[in-house]
């Protein structure tokens, strides 16, 4: 089909819109200035808060909430005085003298209190940080901060000690019962934590840990590790190793009938209360033999129901 010429179209010459003057075409910086302003703002408004720094002067002793990745202060920690634990004399003394380098700066080792239950593990803990605290306070030194980890939590121990290594004090992270199943692959990160990271503990943070096993596993899990294998050697290596990254392990042992006894009375006699020493200890014994068991809670909760008959109160 054969192209049909257009008419040529007329051009129009249209003149542009606004002013013409080049000082009122160029906007000064003084009219940007708050455009720029308004922007900021609403973009600031758009970001996320940042976390509030934690305030570590409140307490001495909190509870790691890796929910909310919040310290809880605890006002007032459950826990006896450190003269009232009895039969627990070496690893008593150990843990003091390492807890009390670590709170003036100098070297301390991670700390594994494995053993029997009831024997005051976590009591030792508890009452170390105040008897160590109590002797800082008089020098006019920082306090030690105590933090509770769960044990579900480990996962978030980095984040834990994130904010530890920039406060001004010195840290002890606990984690009582601290025991690993057959599925629970968590003790890789502990392991990490501790020793192998790049970055390594901080230098004001130490880690204690109380657990009934020595090898934080059950053995039954070593062992299947063990007959599975390709290398039997190195299944159990992996497994023993996390045990290692405590340098200080102190061991709780049951106790005998009279150490026993002396953690009785020696609850007694602290709290005031008036009965035969004859008639405590037989029934101290009974009561032992009831829960087939002698240790350091057995004792305290004899005292419980002791005091209670006697119509007294362990304030």
């Amino acid at each position: 089909m054969p192209r049909r010429d257009l008419p040529d179209a007329p051009i129009l010459l249209c003149e542009r819109a606004g002013p013409t003057d080049e000082a009122e075409m160029t906007q000064e910086p003084a009219d940007i200035a708050p455009l720029l302003a308004r922007i900021a703002n609403a973009l600031e408004r758009l970001a996320p808060a940042a976390d509030p720094a934690p305030d570590f002067t409140v307490a001495d002793a909190f509870v790691w909430q890796a929910a909310t990745a919040r310290f809880a202060p605890v006002p007032r920690v459950n826990r006896v005085e450190i003269g009232l634990l009895r039969g627990i004399d070496l690893v008593r003394d150990l843990l003091v003298e390492n807890t009390e380098r670590f709170a003036r700066g100098l070297p301390a080792n991670n700390a594994l209190l494995w053993g029997a239950r009831g024997m005051g593990k976590s009591s030792l803990v508890k009452s170390t940080h105040a008897d160590i605290n109590a002797r800082l306070a008089s020098e006019g030194l920082a306090p030690l901060k105590l933090v509770e980890i769960h044990r579900e939590d480990i996962d978030s121990l980095p984040a834990l000690m994130s904010h530890a290594r920039i406060a001004p004090f010195p840290f002890i992270l606990f984690c009582d019962d601290l025991s690993f199943d057959a599925e629970d692959t968590s003790y890789k990160s502990l392991k990490a934590v501790l020793e192998g990271g790049i970055e390594g503990r901080p230098a004001n943070v130490v880690f204690y840990a109380t657990s009934n096993r020595r090898h934080l596993l059950p053995r039954d899990m070593m062992e299947n590790e063990r007959s599975t294998a390709i290398n039997p050697g190195e299944a159990v290596e992996e497994k023993v190793s996390l045990s290692d990254r405590f340098g200080l392990w102190l061991g709780f042992h049951r106790c005998s009938q009279d150490e026993y006894l002396a953690m009785v009375f020696g609850y007694a006699d602290n709290y005031g209360l008036k009965a035969d020493r004859a008639a405590i200890e037989r029934a101290a014994l009974e009561w032992s033999t009831t829960r087939g068991a002698r240790s350091g809670r057995t004792a305290w909760q004899f005292v419980q129901d002791l005091a209670g008959r006697l119509g007294q109160r362990l304030d």
